[in-house]
């Protein structure tokens, strides 16, 4: 087990140097993190993202906007798990130009638009987030609204002075709103729930690094359950990604668990196991994502599927997950 510290109080993730905050490292449950200092030097690493996954009964939709010093690397996608179609724009903006983004989690709208990409990440009162975005064939037009008391997993991850990352983690968050694809609608939420997934991430980040992050929504038991699990990129930090969600409370899980997965077949089960953890994940779509262009590469392979196991509360509780619907990937960027 890793001996991870609460924040409770409101901290800058930079010191007036540019560096990192000491003070800074640790875990919250609510958005504490002032990361406007992260851009003010060593261009070229800075990394600033904006992800949002949907995963409803039908479609699933994921949008990026983000900006990684010399690029923005942009992306919408749609797919309909009934006939296995997709629709899908990516795009690599030269210094992330015409690129918007906040300086902090909440504190504004990002925005992009590109010939063939339009995209929009927006708070609204309340908590709720409004995801929008169009490309061609598809557009999408979201709300995700957690639930009063809803907490999020914010971690500061501490490679060194000059290189960490802040992330937030919301996930299992309901989500309503309209897929229109070739010009029909559909609800997002039409047959069951959709659920909403967020990552959010500034910091500075060395150019070649792999890692796992999974995560998972339902209702199991009656109780509304989160997963949030990650591997490789914080190991040996002192710092974890990994938490369980019982109707919007975090539990967190402050050990680095094992990903087993097979690299020749990603859609066959995955497993992630650890003293509080033993879960598998057995997918029904690999998202595929490959990128070579200069300074930038990128592998990813994104399952997404259904969970079954269980994960351990703060006082020992197992709780079960059969039945949550999600996702887990494998990753390496040199970026």
């Amino acid at each position: 087990m890793i001996r991870e510290t609460e924040l409770l109080a409101p901290v800058a993730l930079t010191d007036a140097r540019g560096n990192l905050n000491p003070a800074a490292v640790g875990y919250t449950r609510t958005q504490l993190h002032d990361t406007s200092g992260v851009t003010r030097r060593a261009w070229g690493r800075n990394k600033r993202w904006e992800y949002w996954s949907v995963i409803g009964p039908r479609f699933l939709v994921s949008i990026t906007v983000s900006a990684v010093d010399y690029a923005g690397v942009q992306e919408v996608w749609v797919f309909d798990r009934e006939s296995g179609r997709e629709w899908h724009s990516s795009t690599i903006m030269p210094f992330a130009r015409g690129v918007e983004l906040p300086d902090s989690l909440g504190g504004g709208p990002a925005r992009v638009a590109t010939k063939n990409l339009t995209a929009v990440v927006e708070p609204r009162d309340g908590g709720a987030w409004r995801l929008a975005a169009r490309i061609p064939g598809a557009e999408v037009e979201l709300l995700a609204t957690p639930p009063v008391g809803s907490e999020a997993l914010g971690v500061v991850v501490p490679w060194s002075s000059t290189r960490f990352q802040y992330t937030v983690k919301a996930v299992a968050i309901p989500t309503t709103g309209t897929v229109r694809v070739d010009g029909a609608e559909h609800a997002i939420d039409a047959g069951g729930t959709a659920w909403g997934v967020l990552d959010h991430g500034r910091g500075r980040w060395p150019y070649d690094v792999a890692w796992n992050w999974a995560a998972g929504s339902g209702v199991v038991d009656g109780r509304r359950v989160g997963i949030q699990l990650g591997a490789q990129w914080t190991a040996g930090t002192g710092a974890t990604e990994n938490a369980l969600f019982v109707d919007g409370r975090l539990h967190k899980v402050s050990e680095e668990l094992e990903f087993e997965y097979d690299t020749s077949d990603y859609l066959k089960p995955w497993r992630v196991r650890g003293e509080r953890a033993d879960l598998t994940l057995t997918p029904f779509h690999d998202k595929v994502s490959r990128t070579a262009l200069g300074v930038i590469s990128t592998r990813t392979d994104q399952c997404f599927g259904h969970w079954t196991g269980w994960m351990a509360t703060d006082d020992g509780e197992r709780i079960r997950v059969d039945g949550a619907v999600g996702f887990a990937e494998d990753v390496h960027n040199r970026w």
